[in-house]
């Protein structure tokens, strides 16, 4: 049923210009992303993962298909129903924050309740800055704080009105590798520990070894993927610890496998295509 996904993609194509000059950004994604799931996206440049990304989360119109966020079909949508759903049932957290200087972080924070026509309620934005460790910081701007502590704004932000899925573009692009962990062990504990649902899309086998499961993305294609499903017992110890993460433990050791598995999966993919451009 319909109600048991997150994420429906059904036959979405994307295409930009028409003849012989057109781009297929994405050729056809069937996919099926379960409520409380952690999912990367990963792909060379020029596969469609932002196409992906902008389609699934409603932010762009796929050419054909259809797309549906928590049981709801969007593709048809009229635009004025389609920012609202986005404001209600839709995170972003993006590379670049996108926080407004002018606003406090609890203002921040509460801007799609605003935006969506509601009373902001500050008991839940306190309660999501607390959850990213910022609950002393509700009243600083966001030029006041450290980049990661800006990422942690968004996060909350986007966590904010219980949304059905939380899309992540490169959520740690701009930020060093330990800050970048505990973004990523934050955005962990949000599918462990609150039933969130994550799809981020990255371009660092590291950041995509928090997931659940890896999308590889090829020529407008889900040309394969990697789960960590029943590996060693490791996946439950990440429930149970989301936050372990230090040199020397499991977590760290799996992770860091992982991601050599990861990476050689995409090394992989990229073969074919350097081949093909040579042949061409």
């Amino acid at each position: 049923m319909s109600g048991d996904w997150a994420v429906e993609l059904h036959g979405v194509r994307k295409r930009y210009g028409r003849g012989g000059t057109a781009v297929h950004a994405l050729r056809g994604i069937d996919l099926t992303l379960r409520h409380g799931s952690h999912t990367a996206v990963m792909g060379p440049s020029g596969s469609g993962k932002s196409t992906f990304l902008q389609c699934a989360a409603g932010l762009d119109r796929p050419t054909a298909g259809t797309v549906r966020l928590g049981g709801t079909e969007i593709t048809g949508m009229k635009e004025n129903k389609l920012t609202a759903l986005r404001r209600t049932r839709i995170g972003f957290v993006f590379q670049a924050f996108n926080l407004l200087p002018s606003l406090t972080v609890e203002q921040n924070v509460v801007l799609p309740m605003r935006l969506a026509g509601h009373r902001p309620d500050r008991r839940r934005a306190a309660e999501v800055l607390d959850q990213v460790g910022l609950a002393d910081k509700a009243r600083r701007r966001p030029g006041q704080l450290s980049g990661g502590q800006q990422q942690r704004v968004a996060i909350a932000r986007a966590l904010v009105t219980r949304p059905d899925v939380v899309f992540a573009d490169e959520p740690t692009g701009a930020l060093d590798t330990t800050t970048a962990t505990e973004i990523l062990t934050l955005l962990r504990a949000a599918v462990d520990t609150h039933g969130a649902t994550v799809v981020m899309v990255t371009h660092d086998p590291a950041a995509a070894a928090w997931a659940d499961r890896v999308l590889f993305l090829s020529d407008g294609e889900i040309a394969d993927h990697l789960d960590r499903d029943g590996t060693a017992g490791h996946h439950h110890l990440d429930r149970d610890h989301p936050g372990s993460d230090h040199p020397g433990s499991d977590h760290f050791h799996f992770r860091r496998a992982h991601a050599d598995r990861i990476a050689a999966r995409m090394t992989s993919l990229a073969v074919p295509r350097a081949h093909a451009k040579a042949a061409a």
